[in-house]
């Protein structure tokens, strides 16, 4: 990678703010601007780690050491309308924020983005991500992705290069894709409808999640399974982790400051004096539960730095 001149701010023992409101700092961190900041900054640690909105992160108590970069400033978080025949094109920063995009799409006539309604993130993280729920995925609406390498080069992928599965995105051959901006196409459709469609999303998101309390939405990734579970479903069916969870007793159970929703128990709700420690401990117990009663073992959806379950 060549030498950058750009001058870029490194922050030390900055605190890494994520919906849990828990967790340790990062060693190192950084706000580039732009993408020759941002270039400055992989030349200082290529194994960066990217910041989005925070709602999808635990950070574990001791921190972590790798440089930290949020891109919710500069050209980064910035976007930008193009009408088309059909609706338009809206190419967004990463570090746009999902729920304001949402509200402006809908209030400009463009259809397509609302089905993620309630859903807390940054662009950049939701298609990373392939964020989504009942309603759609992100990968829904993608038109194309830029960003760069770990070695500072510009990569330009149209939707039919990136490969949206389940809460995930493969970019092509570009693994650590750093995603700096997001094309989105979108229908014509009426505000009013959207707006409606809108407030439908969230109603059943208020109603099924605790959206009130200090959590990170769902813990674990809904399991494929692999056998049979008679009375539930066959093999090969995605089954509801939540539902995995409910069943196998762990409904309300805490581990200090950490517990199972009792709203939905695929959500772990952070208390006041709550710890990363506690977290990860209450899931790895939920975790060993849920495999004991049906030999499933289930994927953490929430993003872990500096530990593991």
């Amino acid at each position: 990678m060549p030498t950058m001149s750009v001058p870029i701010e490194i922050l030390s023992n900055h605190p890494v703010q994520t919906w849990f409101g828990c967790g340790g700092t990062a060693a190192r961190f950084a706000r580039p601007a732009n993408a020759e900041a941002l270039r400055a900054c992989l030349a200082i640690d290529p194994n960066l780690r990217i910041l989005g909105d925070g709602a999808n992160l635990l950070v574990a108590d001791g921190g972590v050491q790798e440089l930290v970069v949020s891109l919710n400033s500069g050209d980064f978080a910035q976007w930008t309308v193009t009408s088309t025949p059909t609706g338009g094109i809206i190419r967004a920063g990463a570090g746009v924020n999902l729920p304001k995009l949402i509200l402006e799409a809908g209030r400009l006539g463009l259809g397509g983005l609302e089905s993620l309604g309630g859903i807390p993130a940054s662009v950049g993280g939701a298609v990373v991500m392939n964020a989504g729920g009942n309603f759609g995925q992100t990968g829904d609406t993608v038109h194309a992705v830029e960003g760069l390498t770990r070695d500072g080069q510009p990569v330009s992928l149209r939707r039919n290069q990136i490969d949206f599965t389940y809460r995930h995105a493969r970019f092509a051959e570009h693994k650590g894709l750093i995603v700096t901006h997001v094309e989105f196409k979108l229908r014509k459709a009426d505000p009013d409808a959207l707006r409606e469609r809108l407030k439908e999303v969230m109603a059943y998101k208020k109603k099924t999640q605790p959206l009130a309390d200090h959590s990170a939405g769902c813990f674990f990734k809904n399991p494929t399974l692999r056998e049979d579970l008679p009375g539930i479903a066959v093999a090969g069916s995605k089954i509801s982790a939540g539902m995995l969870i409910d069943k196998a007793g762990c409904k309300s159970m805490r581990i200090g400051g950490a517990a199972v929703s009792p709203q939905h128990a695929n959500f772990v709700i952070a208390d006041k004096g709550c710890t990363a420690a506690d977290i990860l401990a209450l899931m790895r117990q939920v975790r060993e539960k849920v495999r004991a009663a049906f030999n499933v073992t289930l994927e953490n959806e929430v993003v872990i730095w500096g530990a593991s379950l």
